[in-house]
């Protein structure tokens, strides 16, 4: 008799199914604020392009334009050039230490109401359910066979995302280019084949990440939730069941005769609700976004059943523990992490505002010619050749007067004339450009020192006085 043998291990999937997310429509106070806000952010971000803003003669009147072929970025009254960087950089840390404190204070919020992933999935699933119906009609679509009814419905609704998220791709083009300009060029197909390109990647990228990645995103791709639990603490105030007064859960509505048990009837209204299907009775989780729905949701169901509501509420876990021992501990919004990060962001502010009021409205470059370095003349004298470069960032033509410090007799001419013989020179760049001339400085081999010797351009603005200092080297023999 032959042995059966043992059938071979099936392997675990490593990898888990999605289980598609569709949430409930829900009303209540913070579903009113994600639609305001949701149509304030949408406003913005579509109207912005179209503004104008009067800036003089020869510059672009778009309130708001990254200039990628002429290198500047106009935001109102403010220009920006590649040389104020530095601006740009600290823009980013300010947005960034405000971000912190928010987020210490109130969690997840920016994530809940503003994050433009959050936002735009908010618009495909209210196109969604004007189409498909709400959570249970969804679902039954998804399991219906496919009919004339559910394949006119799903082509309706993603020619609707597709021209939503057209539209969205499209916006974006206008923040680089002219946006009367290219919407014009690019319905008459003279549109540079960039604009075409991008506009396609970013309708696909809209598309995909709110039409079908949706809460995927949030939970997978953002990195923003891996390190936002260091910034949470206790005092946090974030979305929170109430277990001590939930727990135990029953169905039904609640007898004041019947045994005591908790205000949670167990009816998943606050799942059913959750843009990103978690169950916010499991207590705090990488994948809530704050957003408050299920505040709402289960609001509702209280009010129908006869609970108290704010079951579900805003709070922090230190008043929470008080409160399940039946003490009461005020709110905490100000201690020393927020004052920390608000100290930084405060200090960020004034020193990035300080930094463009006092940005310098031009720009010198100097180069020295590497080939020759210097040039004899025939009064034994040195003659250095320079090319600089003037940015003048004003919105008028601007005259500048060049000369020199720390080079003993030094004489400058402009071109390649045979002989310097002035102190300083004259240069003329017009307005919002950058001007180049050839500049040549004559100074004696005598004030050299192993063979080249520091000194600085000083450029003069003649109209406003600004001043600004370069430093160079004048070269001789002995020079490396």
């Amino acid at each position: 008799m032959n042995a059966q043998l043992p059938s071979p291990l099936v392997p675990e999937k490593l990898y888990a199914d999605r289980i598609k997310v569709q949430p409930m429509a829900v009303h209540g106070g913070a579903r009113r604020a994600k639609w305001i806000i949701l149509v304030l952010c949408l406003t913005i971000y579509y109207a912005l392009p179209w503004i104008r803003w009067n800036r003089g003669p020869h510059v672009p009147d778009q309130a708001v334009l990254l200039d990628i072929w002429d290198r500047k970025f106009y935001f109102f009254s403010i220009e920006l050039w590649p040389q104020d960087i530095y601006l740009l950089t600290g823009f980013l840390i300010v947005a960034a230490l405000a971000l912190f404190l928010a987020t210490a204070m109130f969690g997840r919020v920016w994530c809940g109401y503003s994050c433009p992933q959050t936002v735009w999935t908010d618009l495909f699933l209210l196109v969604e359910r004007w189409i498909e119906g709400d959570r249970n009609a969804r679902m039954k679509l998804d399991a219906a066979p496919m009919t004339r009814s559910k394949a006119l419905k799903r082509t309706a609704k993603h020619l609707i995302w597709l021209g939503i998220a057209f539209w969205t791709g499209g916006a974006w083009i206008m923040y680089y280019v002219n946006a009367p300009t290219v919407v014009a060029e690019f319905w008459t197909g003279r549109a540079d084949v960039s604009v075409y390109l991008f506009t396609f990647l970013f309708t696909a990228t809209t598309y995909l990440l709110a039409g079908w990645a949706r809460e995927q995103v949030c939970t997978y791709m953002c990195p923003w939730p891996r390190f936002q639990s260091s910034m949470f603490d206790e005092q946090t105030l974030i979305v929170t069941y109430q277990g001590w007064r939930g727990e135990p859960r029953r169905h039904g509505r609640r007898d004041p005769s019947a045994v005591a048990v908790g205000d949670c009837i167990d009816c998943g209204a606050c799942v059913h609700a959750c843009p990103t299907g978690i169950d916010i009775r499991d207590g705090v989780q990488l994948e809530c976004i704050g957003c408050g729905l299920c505040v709402d949701a289960c609001n509702h169901v209280m009010d129908k059943s006869g609970g108290k509501p704010w079951l579900i509420t805003w709070d922090t876990l230190a008043r929470q523990q008080a409160k399940a021992q039946g003490r009461t501990v005020p709110l905490q919004l100000l201690r020393s992490r927020t004052m920390l990060y608000a100290t930084l962001l405060l200090t960020g502010i004034l020193v990035l505002g300080f930094a463009l009021i006092a940005r310098s409205r031009f720009d010198v470059t100097v180069l020295h010619d590497r080939a020759p370095l210097f040039v004899r003349l025939s009064d034994g004298s040195l003659r250095n050749g320079y090319t600089i470069k003037l940015a003048n960032k004003r919105p008028e033509p601007g005259v500048f007067s060049v000369r020199v410090e720390h080079l003993p007799d030094a004489r400058l001419a402009l071109g390649d004339s045979p002989q310097a013989s002035d102190a300083s020179v004259i240069i003329r760049v017009d307005s919002d450009s950058v001007g180049e001339a050839r500049l040549l400085v004559q100074a004696t081999q005598a004030d050299l020192h192993d063979g080249s010797m520091e000194f600085y351009f000083v450029v003069t603005n003649t109209e406003t006085g600004d001043e600004t200092r370069y430093e160079s080297r004048f070269m001789g023999p002995g020079s490396r």
